[in-house]
């Protein structure tokens, strides 16, 4: 074929196919996609992380001596003392180990209704 054949044949072709548009109304605008994907992102991703991240704190802050607590290392313990930076363990009889407050990843309060 000749040059000119085949730039007669892909004008023809091009004038034949409409142009591909993308769908149409309110959905259709790129924005309004990268909108509400980001929407969807905070709500599904952001938001529930930032309520554990302050109900955790709030537990931290609230600690007491006689709560149970697990270590971000797996090392469960009773809490002896609390100070400001850090909480100091009762993990056996005789051992205690001090860590800093981050370091707890479970608090469990102790039952004022299980002492007889």
């Amino acid at each position: 074929m000749t040059p000119n054949l085949i730039f007669i044949c892909n004008s023809i072709i091009a004038q034949a196919t409409p142009a591909a548009k993308g769908p149409e109304g309110i959905l259709g605008s790129p924005f309004v996609m990268m909108g509400l994907m980001v929407v969807m992102f905070y709500f599904l991703m952001i938001r529930p992380q930032q309520r554990q991240r302050k109900e955790m704190a709030a537990r931290i802050a609230s600690l007491q001596s006689g709560d149970k607590v697990v270590t971000s290392s797996g090392i469960h313990g009773i809490v002896h003392n609390v100070k400001d930076q850090t909480v100091i363990v009762k993990v056996a009889e005789g051992t205690m180990l001090e860590f800093d407050k981050p370091a707890i990843s479970t608090v469990h309060k102790k039952d004022s209704s299980a002492t007889k």
